[in-house]
């Protein structure tokens, strides 16, 4: 048998380096900041939460949790085909976000050292956490003959800014998504061991809890700056940064439902819980959620994932660029007005929700 027939064919740079997957709007994406009005936050509001967050921080739970052992040392050439094409994707998505994190906290902790000690050890020590996550994943891509060249991410990848509060939403929002997604198929390979078709998801249990320690450094840096919070533009921001999350998340996966199916779950029932608790957790800290249970939520959803359909079909096609243009604008227009009906249901307010829980 050809061997090309058991290992689809990545694109590389150089011989077992894979070039990095195209940047589209669905891709993980790299952010800049204000740094300087970074440094002029005034964290004493909140301070003792923030000091309790960076003794936890300090403590280090998982340093020693990203070793390799043994299961890891065989072939893995039975993971083929398909399947082999879709694992490796997920785990270069989940390197290139990881990675992302980690460039971002590392420039945070970096340029407010001499400014705000405390939000700079915060950092640092948050991007000590995403560094091991990313090398964990690039390592585990070396089980399959690739792996990513993170240098050239450094200088290759678009850097999108954003002021420091829309880096809050973004990073906190990513966070604590990263935590259900992580714990979700953990518990449900735990029960379901005959599906866990590689050691990785062995360590998500303690890898998630590190995604929801940042998330929750995020929710305490939120409140000790309650403008960022409290105001008719926050609700509105609030609003979009949940919806592209959530979003992004959906339209992605069911892209991506073989992969799922590999490790016996359904791609979007896994979503709508991970979107659910995710919104849930987010009511702690935003002035507003989103009514996921509003049946015309993922009926929006899927209109947007058929459109993406027809727009891979007319990318994979033969017809000349200027044609392939007039074809996919009608379904981006599509795309859009679907969003812009997603962002204009009603949201749950969540000031009783916060005043509870606090």
């Amino acid at each position: 048998m050809v061997d090309s027939l058991k290992k689809p064919a990545f694109e590389e740079m150089r011989p077992g380096v894979k070039v990095p997957s195209k940047e589209t709007i669905l891709t993980p994406r790299f952010y800049t900041t204000d740094f300087d009005e970074m440094a002029k936050m005034d964290i004493s509001v909140n301070e003792d939460e923030l000091m309790a967050i960076l003794e936890e921080f300090r403590a280090d739970y998982n340093r020693h949790h990203f070793v390799r052992d043994e299961e890891f040392a065989q072939s893995w050439e039975h993971i083929d085909g398909e399947t082999r094409r879709l694992f490796v994707e997920f785990l270069e998505r989940s390197c290139t976000a990881e990675f992302s994190g980690f460039l971002l906290y590392k420039e945070l902790g970096r340029r407010l050292k001499d400014k705000s000690p405390v939000l700079a050890e915060c950092f640092n020590l948050m991007s000590r956490d995403e560094a091991r996550h990313a090398g964990f994943l690039n390592k585990a891509m070396s089980d399959f003959n690739l792996s990513l060249d993170l240098g050239f991410l450094t200088k290759s990848r678009k850097y999108t800014f954003f002021k420091p509060k829309f880096i809050f939403y973004a990073t906190y929002l990513s966070e604590k998504i990263g935590y259900w997604r992580y714990i979700t198929i953990y518990r449900h390979l735990e029960a379901h061991p005959e599906d866990r078709i590689y050691p990785i998801f062995r360590f998500f249990e303690n890898w998630c809890q590190d995604e929801n320690r940042h998330g929750d450094f995020f929710d305490a840096i939120m409140r000790a700056a309650p403008e960022i919070l409290n105001d008719w533009k926050a609700k509105l921001w609030c609003r979009f940064f949940l919806l592209s999350v959530f979003a992004t998340m959906y339209l992605n996966d069911i892209q991506r439902a073989d992969f799922y199916a590999s490790i016996g779950l359904n791609a979007r029932d896994y979503d709508k819980y991970v979107i659910e608790k995710t919104n849930e957790t987010s009511g702690r800290v935003f002035p507003i959620i989103l009514d996921v249970e509003d049946p015309q939520f993922y009926e929006r959803l899927e209109f947007c994932v058929k459109n993406n359909e027809k727009l891979t079909a007319i990318a994979n096609s033969n017809r000349p660029g200027f044609v392939k243009f007039f074809q996919k604008l009608p379904l981006y227009v599509s795309n859009g007005w679907q969003f812009l009906k997603l962002y204009l249901m009603k949201p749950i307010e969540t000031a009783t929700m916060q005043s509870s829980v606090r």
